[in-house]
C-alpha cells in the first residue's frame, strides 16, 4: 500500500481522522502527530508484509480487527517487581545502570523511570504484582512516617500521569494484596539475591522488629509477613493521593489499581475504608473477586461447592516457574482488564465483530458459526504470524529492556475477543431479542463455550496460550460501526448519526437499567466465560452517600455473584477553580464556568 504524506499530515491537523480519538489516553498534539503518521506506515507493513491478502481483507472490511497494527511490539505484560527490586534498573548496553534499590524513594524511582521505558517496547498496559508487599520493606528500613510515604507515592503518581511516549502517559496497572499472600508470608525481600538486611546492624530497627515478632534474631531473619503496618501506609498513602486527585481535583489516570478482595480480607480496616471512600467518590479501583468466584451453585440444592475453574491469587505466581503448562485447559492471564500476573500478558488482540454476523446470518445459527469458526482461524493465523514476528524482533534485540527483564515470551497468550454480542443478538433475532432477555443470554453463552473450546484446540496445535477476552473495543467499536454502516445500511446499532457504536463485549446496553444488581443478574454467567480481560462496570450516577455506602454494596456483590472484576464508575465534574463536584454538573454552582465531566471508558478517566 502507498500512503500519501500530505493527506496523512493534513488529516491529523485538521482533525478529520478519527483515530485522533480513537484512545482516550492520547491528546491532540505533536507528539500525536508523530505516532499517528509512524502508526499508519507501521499498520501498512503489518497488512501488506506479515499477514496474507484474506486476513488484511477481513480487518479492513471490519470482519475483525487486529489491535496495535501501528506498533511492531507484543500488546502487554506484567513485570516481577520483586525481580526489579532483587536486581535494579540496569543491564542494558549503553544505558544508564542502577544498582538495586536501598530506599523507598529510590525503589519508586526505579519502578517509574522501567515503567515509562518498558511503555516503549510494547503497545498496551504495563504491570506490576504485590505492589504494597514489595515495597513494605523499605518503608520499614527509612523508618518513614505517613506524610513522607504519602509525599513519596504522590511523587511516583505524578510521575506515571505525564505525557511520555508519543504524547501518552504510560499505561499502568498495580495490583495491591491489601494482606500478605499465603505464598509470600514466609519470603523475604531481597538485595542481588540475599536478604536486603543482611549485615544491617541497626538496634533501633532490631527493637521495632522484636516488638512485632520476639523470635527474631536479626533483621536478617524478617520476611514479607513482618511488613503490615508498613503495607498499611503504603496503601492508605496512595488511595488519599488518589482521591485528592491532581491540583486542580481533576483524577489520576495511572496507576489504575487492581485490589485484591480474598476471604480474609477485613472489611472494616482503615485500608479499607480509604479503597471504598475513593470507590464512592472516584471509582479509581478495579476489584479482583478471590470470594464469590471461588464458588458455584449446586443446580440442584442451591448450596455452594468449589469452583474447579477458580483462579487463586498465587496462581499465576507459580505459573511463571512452571516449565510447562497443560494445553488442554484454558488459563487466566489474572489481574484484570489492563493488569498482567508477574511475568505473563498478551502479545496479540483480535476482536471480533459479532453485529456484522449476527445481521448477515439472521436466523441462521448454523452459517453464523461456520462464519464465526472461519474468522476465528483468521484471527489464531494472525495472531501465530505475530508471535513469530515478535520472537524474531526479541531475538534480534528490537526490545532490549524486555530482553533483559523477560526471559521468554512463552507465558505471553494469544487473545481473541468479542463485540457488539448484543447487537449480534438483535440483529440475529429481527430485534426481539437482547441482552438482556434469556434466550439472548442462552445464545451468547453457547458461542462463548463454542469459542473457548476451539481456543483449547488452537493451544493444542501451536504449543501457545491463547484466552477469550472482553476487549476494551475503545476506537474499535466506532470501527466497526461505522464500516457495517457503509456494508449494510439495514444493521442494527447502537447510537444514533455519527455516534453509532456497538455495546462491548458482550455487555447490556449501557441504558437498560440504573439497578447495579439486574446488571450484575444478568452478566453474571456471562462474565465469567472469559479467560483473558473482563470487568463489569457498575455506572453510578452520582458519588454514593460514602465510603460505607460502597463498602456494603461491594460486599454484597463479592460475596454473592461469581463475576472475577468489578469496579464502581461513578459520574463526576471537576471545575478549575472549585475542583470536585458530584454527578454530571456541567457549570460550576460556585462560579458558573464550565466543568469538565468526568467517568472511566473502560478502564481509564476520561
Amino acid at each position: 500500500s502507498s500512503i500519501d504524506c500530505s493527506d496523512t499530515v493534513g488529516e491529523y491537523i485538521s482533525g478529520a481522522d478519527w483515530r485522533i480519538k480513537a484512545n482516550a489516553n492520547v491528546g491532540y498534539s505533536h507528539a500525536g502527530l508523530i505516532s499517528n503518521v509512524a502508526g499508519k506506515v507501521i499498520a501498512n507493513f503489518w497488512l501488506d508484509e506479515i499477514y496474507a491478502p484474506e486476513e488484511g481483507l477481513a480487518h479492513r472490511q471490519g470482519d475483525i480487527h487486529i489491535h496495535d497494527l501501528d506498533c511492531l511490539t507484543g500488546y502487554c505484560a506484567g513485570w516481577s517487581l520483586r525481580a526489579l527490586l532483587n536486581d535494579g534498573f540496569n543491564g542494558v548496553a549503553g544505558r544508564v545502570s542502577s544498582r538495586p534499590p536501598r530506599h523507598f524513594r529510590e525503589a519508586l524511582g526505579q519502578m517509574s523511570n522501567f515503567l515509562g521505558i518498558l511503555q516503549s517496547e510494547w503497545a498496551g498496559a504495563q504491570a506490576f504484582s504485590s505492589f504494597d508487599t514489595y515495597l513494605a520493606p523499605y518503608v520499614f528500613y527509612d523508618n518513614l512516617s505517613y506524610a513522607e510515604v504519602k509525599k513519596a507515592i504522590r511523587q511516583f503518581v505524578y510521575n506515571l500521569n505525564v505525557p511520555a511516549r508519543w504524547g501518552q502517559s504510560p499505561f499502568t496497572n498495580i495490583t495491591l494484596d491489601i494482606v500478605v499472600p499465603e505464598d509470600l508470608r514466609n519470603l523475604y525481600p531481597t538485595y542481588r539475591d540475599e536478604h536486603l538486611f543482611k549485615g544491617i546492624d541497626n538496634q533501633f530497627l532490631l527493637d521495632r522488629a522484636q516488638a512485632r515478632d520476639i523470635g527474631l534474631r536479626s533483621l536478617a531473619d524478617m520476611s514479607f509477613a513482618h511488613f503490615e503496618a508498613e503495607m498499611e501506609l503504603i496503601n492508605l498513602a496512595y488511595y488519599e493521593v488518589m482521591t485528592e486527585g491532581d491540583a486542580t481535583g481533576q483524577p489520576f489516570t495511572f496507576p489504575i489499581p487492581t485490589v485484591n478482595i480474598t476471604e480474609d480480607f477485613n472489611w472494616d480496616s482503615r485500608v479499607a475504608t480509604a479503597i471504598f471512600e475513593n470507590a464512592a467518590k472516584v471509582g479509581s479501583s478495579y476489584f479482583q473477586n478471590f470470594i464469590g468466584s471461588q464458588y458455584i451453585r449446586d443446580p440442584g440444592t442451591g448450596e455452594r461447592r468449589p469452583n474447579p475453574e477458580a483462579y487463586s491469587p498465587g496462581a499465576v505466581r507459580s505459573m511463571c516457574c512452571r516449565l510447562q503448562l497443560d494445553l488442554r485447559e484454558l488459563l487466566k492471564r489474572g489481574n484484570g482488564l489492563f493488569g498482567s500476573a508477574e511475568m505473563t500478558g498478551s502479545l496479540g488482540v483480535v476482536t471480533i465483530n459479532m453485529a456484522a454476523l449476527g445481521y448477515r446470518f439472521k436466523g441462521d445459527l448454523p452459517g453464523l458459526m461456520a462464519e464465526l469458526d472461519r474468522l476465528m482461524d483468521i484471527a489464531k493465523s494472525t495472531l501465530e504470524k505475530k508471535r513469530a514476528f515478535v520472537q524474531k524482533m526479541y531475538d534480534r534485540g528490537l526490545y532490549p529492556f524486555t530482553a533483559r527483564y523477560l526471559p521468554f515470551l512463552r507465558n505471553h497468550f494469544s487473545t481473541i475477543g468479542v463485540n457488539g454480542m448484543n447487537e449480534m443478538v438483535r440483529n440475529f433475532t429481527g430485534d426481539t431479542s437482547d441482552l438482556t432477555e434469556e434466550d439472548g443470554i442462552a445464545m451468547a453463552l453457547d458461542i462463548l463455550d463454542h469459542m473457548r473450546a476451539k481456543l483449547v484446540v488452537y493451544q493444542e496445535n501451536t504449543g501457545n496460550l491463547y484466552n477469550l477476552e472482553a476487549t476494551p473495543a475503545e476506537g474499535t467499536t466506532y470501527r466497526f460501526a461505522k464500516e457495517d454502516k457503509k456494508r449494510f445500511p439495514g444493521i442494527l446499532q447502537a447510537g444514533c448519526d455519527e455516534n453509532i457504536y456497538y455495546t462491548n463485549s458482550s455487555q447490556i446496553p449501557v441504558d437498560h437499567t440504573d439497578d447495579p444488581f439486574e446488571a450484575l443478574e444478568l452478566q453474571n454467567e456471562l462474565q465469567c466465560k472469559y479467560t483473558g480481560g473482563t470487568v463489569l462496570h457498575l455506572y453510578m450516577s452520582e458519588k454514593l452517600s460514602g465510603a460505607d455506602a460502597a463498602r456494603n454494596f461491594l460486599k454484597k456483590v463479592l460475596t454473592n455473584y461469581r463475576l472475577p472484576y468489578v469496579t464502581l464508575t461513578p459520574v463526576f465534574s471537576v471545575c478549575d477553580t472549585h475542583g470536585y463536584l458530584d454527578g454530571e454538573q456541567p457549570e460550576c454552582p460556585t462560579c458558573g464556568e464550565r466543568t469538565k465531566v468526568w467517568t472511566r471508558v473502560m478502564g481509564y478517566f476520561r
